[in-house]
């Protein structure tokens, strides 16, 4: 599928998904990365959902963000509740989703302005 927003502001969005692989501003990706409005982290962790670490998940709430994106891979997967709970202690929201959800509503929040970034778990 291919997305088609703006891309007036000079922000990383995303222009593409598939089966497995994501396109950000039409370069493909198919390795987990954090995409933010400014950059890109590439690989930011080498684990699937049911491997994810406190220092995988330390590494998000370290971005400076309001909202991220936790993008399982082509279908919803959610990561132990411990992982989960330092979030809601630092005011930052975490919103589990397959990739193709996050890809979607990441380009609608990134456009809006909001401090915003997506963590992409590829299956």
């Amino acid at each position: 599928m291919k997305l088609h927003i703006p891309n007036t502001a000079g922000l990383n969005l995303f222009t593409a998904y598939g089966e497995d692989y994501i396109a950000v501003n039409q370069e493909k990706y198919s390795t987990n990365l954090i995409l933010l409005p400014e950059s890109i982290i590439p690989e930011w962790t080498a684990a699937k959902v049911d491997s994810l670490t406190e220092a995988d998940m330390q590494r998000l709430l370290e971005l400076g963000t309001e909202i991220i994106l936790l993008g399982t891979g082509n279908r919803l997967r959610f990561p132990p509740g411990a992982l989960l709970r330092p979030f809601a202690a630092a005011g930052i929201g975490l919103d589990v989703m397959d990739l193709q959800a996050a890809c979607r509503t990441y380009n609608i929040l990134a456009a809006e302005g909001r401090k915003v970034a997506a963590a992409l778990l590829f299956d």
